[in-house]
């Protein structure tokens, strides 16, 4: 492709606003930020699950992990863009939903057919946790549930990027992933809790955090490689479930105003299969 069909094809620049970030030992954006410039420590004792207010109290504590992490960060990215969660559409993606919950329907059809709850069901479903997000929020806007195995991350961001670019207007972009239990771990090796979110708009606004420009990177068929965990705190992560695979661009976000520091003037590469990737470009967003 010559460099003229490239600058035609190039995907417009998107802007990224509320990131959100939560697990255990970095419970919190804020927390996961200092960690990633190296200038905070995980916490200990590690958190415990959030407890999302967008919830009844009654649904808060019947929600599955899947659904109290992906809430908890969605709620959260919303705040931070200022936006009113009615009217955002929304793309939530996780490897296999609630694997957990899936383990348990799997062994009770084997052993007791009759004793499967059917709370237990409706929360095995892959978009329940989106399912929740609207119906506790009233959102009408458009909701999609994404799941892509390990490169589930990436495979959101790009929904919700093309989304946002063809139509126009913000997306919430919500990833999360919980541990595994037992014969479900040889398909997904998942252990320990991890969700980010982010609201991804066609236009700067107020509470722009960095501009984006983004990608679509193939190597003539060779194997592609994610961007490698820089600091402590996210290598500590690197394994801890699929959604790992957004690390790279939350610590590029944590870097922005570092000048060449950590990732600005570096692109971010996220696999989306063995051999292509959605490349990422952050620029911190100057206004006026």
């Amino acid at each position: 492709m010559n460099d003229m069909n490239q600058a035609a094809s190039k995907p417009p620049t998107l802007y990224i606003e509320g990131p959100a970030f939560w697990t255990p030992t970095l419970p919190g954006w804020d927390a996961a930020r200092a960690a990633f410039r190296g200038e905070g420590a995980l916490a200990d004792p590690p958190a415990k699950r959030p407890s999302p207010q967008v919830l009844a109290p009654a649904e808060r504590r019947r929600a599955p992990d899947t659904v109290a992490l992906a809430l908890e960060v969605a709620a959260a990215a919303l705040a931070g863009s200022g936006r009113n969660a009615a009217d955002v559409p929304c793309v939530f993606t996780s490897a296999h939903g609630d694997l957990s919950i899936n383990d348990y329907m799997c062994s009770t059809l084997a052993s007791d057919p009759k004793g499967l709850s059917p709370t237990k069901f409706h929360n095995s479903v892959h978009n329940a946790a989106v399912g929740y997000w609207t119906i506790g929020t009233g959102c009408m806007a458009a909701s999609n549930a994404v799941s892509a195995y390990e490169h589930s991350f990436a495979s959101g961001l790009l929904e919700a990027a093309v989304q946002s670019a063809c139509d126009q207007e913000p997306v919430l972009l919500v990833g999360y992933d919980t541990p595994t239990l037992g014969a479900l771990t040889s398909v997904t090796d998942s252990r320990g809790l991890l969700a980010v979110a982010l609201v991804i708009a066609s236009e700067p606004g107020e509470r722009t955090v960095a501009a984006l420009d983004w990608s679509l990177v193939s190597e003539d068929g060779k194997a592609v490689a994610a961007t490698p965990p820089r600091s402590e705190a996210a290598k500590s992560l690197a394994e801890i479930n699929p959604m790992a695979q957004s690390l790279g661009l939350f610590e590029a976000l944590a870097h922005l105003d570092d000048g060449n520091v950590g990732g600005v003037g570096s692109p971010v590469d996220l696999p989306l299969s063995a051999t292509l990737s959605l490349r990422l470009q952050l620029r911190p967003f100057a206004r006026g």
